[in-house]
């Protein structure tokens, strides 16, 4: 495989790693380095997930994901890149396949501080680091929450921050995540694929954007909100008052009602919110109350 002797030095902190309840894979990363989602994280949905940083080779990215879809493990990969690449020693990557085995690898000539630790299920690593704590707190938080996997690997990151991260100070993060058939409409493997690019306090405004994924693009929640007729009249009264619906509040629910309601749900990026009859997801609801003037209930 031909190096890239002219590739970037990406020093950043990065874990890629499975879901072992739901078999999703994501990578999530930081760093002092203008748009490093851009660079850093790969993954394909049933294959695995890689991380490629340091003096990256982003050839690795994409040829760990189709030797992993073709059975051969994270340690097969590493070996292999070990073999074929002559600037190997510069290189930093983790790795993690569908069945949850991992690999990490950091070159000797990496920056200080470099390293990287791998479990069932997740490689973390890092390089140009606080230190050694940088990576221990990032694992530690990966393990530390029943929370969904898109928010522990945030909450990895931030952890790692908080204890250093990139000594050389904040620029960008990403959040890739696949799982088969969780893309928009159902139509693809890509999940979740935010970036901030270049931004004083990326995670943090990483935090934000998952926030308004999960706003947008997350199907209904359960049990749905049963629309009582003061709710009907005011959801109607709403719908009027910006053109939907070309008549008075009835507080009945009907067919125009919900053609009405499930045009505004478009204009306001909550079609994948979308009930339809006289029942709406809580989140929406509360969403339009709070956008159109009311308070959630």
């Amino acid at each position: 495989m031909p190096s890239l002797s002219d590739a970037p030095n990406v020093a950043t902190f990065s874990v890629a790693a499975r879901d072992p309840a739901t078999g999703d894979l994501g990578v999530a990363v930081a760093s002092k380095f203008l748009a490093v989602g851009a660079y850093v994280p790969f993954a394909i949905a049933g294959a695995g997930a890689v991380a490629t940083q340091a003096h990256m080779n982003t050839r690795f990215g994409p040829e760990a994901l189709r030797r992993l879809a073709n059975g051969e493990t994270p340690e097969a990969c590493v070996e292999s890149f070990r073999a074929d690449d002559d600037r190997i020693a510069t290189r930093q990557f983790g790795i993690v396949s569908a069945t949850g085995t991992s690999a990490t690898y950091t070159g000797e000539a990496c920056h200080a501080w470099a390293g990287g630790t791998a479990g069932p299920d997740f490689a973390a690593q890092g390089n140009i680091l606080a230190g050694p704590g940088v990576l221990d707190a990032l694992v530690t938080a990966l393990g530390a929450t029943d929370a969904p996997f898109p928010e522990r690997l945030l909450a990895a990151l931030a952890a790692a921050d908080d204890a250093g991260g990139d000594r050389r100070g904040r620029q960008s993060a990403a959040l890739l995540v696949v799982g088969t058939g969780k893309g928009y409409g159902g139509m693809s493997d890509r999940w979740i694929d935010l970036r901030v690019d270049d931004h004083p306090a990326p995670i943090v405004e990483l935090a934000r954007l998952l926030t308004l994924h999960r706003l947008y693009l997350d199907k209904p929640s359960r049990p749905p909100r049963r629309l009582s007729g003061d709710d009907i009249a005011w959801l109607q009264r709403v719908l009027q008052e910006r053109g939907y619906l070309d008549r008075p509040p009835t507080g009945r629910w009907d067919d125009l009602t919900d053609a009405a309601l499930e045009s505004l749900y478009g204009v306001e990026n909550l079609e994948e919110r979308w009930i339809g009859g006289a029942s709406i997801d809580p989140v929406a609801w509360n969403y339009l109350r709070g956008t159109f003037g009311g308070e959630g209930t």
